[in-house]
């Protein structure tokens, strides 16, 4: 199925549902949320997907686990997905949060035969055979740290929010502490409290993760000047120790970059 409506089927009796869905540049799904558990993969481009509890920057060639029921937004920068919609009872081994995990071969095949599946597919045979592998494959899948946890409170959550869409090198711990009317010691205990790290680690975390679209059309001298790094032998270090592989994997000249997909036919939001 592509660029079909998730609610057309949501009752077709099938665990795992299959949908391919072509999407503009900077498509936003604004906030919804699933009966089912979503597996989704961009075979394109890059995807930012937003929740209550933080921010996933999915990369090209990986792929966001997202449980059911989870509220969540999704910015699509020349993105051609490639979902899975599956019922929460076949597997009771999905993650509590959303998780990006990496997409190889095998499992990127199967995507791309399962979106050409009809809705109501023989689950005898071939068609069957490939879902029930589809879900083997995808519970192998380990986690990928391209992500920061967003706190929960209203009053630090705004100014990371905001970071996210715009990091800005010349931010302190002390202007963010003013805007909470805390002290500056207050602050960094609350914010480690709800996100696990200080906000200056959390910045350089987000800061990186705002690398990602940037390195869609930009090489990495650019990005690295951009976001204020002293060097891109800098930004490269940086990048490689929180991320485990180095910019250069996600610029457009690299050999394992997929370009812009184009968009065949009216596009649907299948939320």
């Amino acid at each position: 199925m592509k660029n079909v409506p998730l609610a057309d089927v949501d009752d077709v009796d099938r665990a795992v549902l299959p949908i391919g869905t072509d999407y503009p540049p900077g498509h936003l799904l604004d906030w919804h949320e699933h009966r089912r558990a979503q597996f989704l993969y961009g075979a394109t481009g890059v995807m930012v997907v937003d929740t209550g509890d933080g921010t996933w920057t999915v990369p090209p060639e990986r792929a966001v686990l997202i449980p059911s029921g989870t509220r969540h937004r999704v910015r699509m920068l020349g993105v051609s997905t490639r979902s899975l919609y599956i019922e929460p009872d076949a597997v009771p081994w999905w993650p509590d949060t959303c998780t990006v995990v990496d997409v190889p071969p095998l499992l990127r095949e199967l995507l791309l035969a399962a979106v050409e599946f009809e809705a109501d597919y023989s689950l005898a045979g071939r068609d069957g055979s490939v879902a029930d592998l589809l879900l083997h494959e995808i519970a192998a899948r380990a986690p990928l740290p391209f992500h920061v946890r967003v706190p929960a409170s209203a009053d630090l959550a705004a100014p990371c929010r905001e970071y996210l869409a715009a990091p800005d090198t010349g931010v302190s711990n002390a202007a963010w502490a003013a805007r909470a009317h805390l002290s500056e010691r207050a602050f960094t205990r609350r914010f480690r409290a709800e996100t696990g790290d200080s906000p200056a680690v959390w910045r350089g975390r987000a800061r990186l993760l705002a690398a990602v679209p940037l390195l869609r059309s930009g090489s990495v001298s650019e990005v690295a000047g951009r976001l204020g790094y002293a060097s891109p032998a800098a930004f490269t270090a940086a990048f490689t120790r929180t991320f485990g592989v180095p910019p250069s994997r996600f610029t457009r000249g690299h050999p394992g970059h997929r370009g812009r997909s184009t968009v065949h036919g009216p596009v649907s939001d299948p939320s």
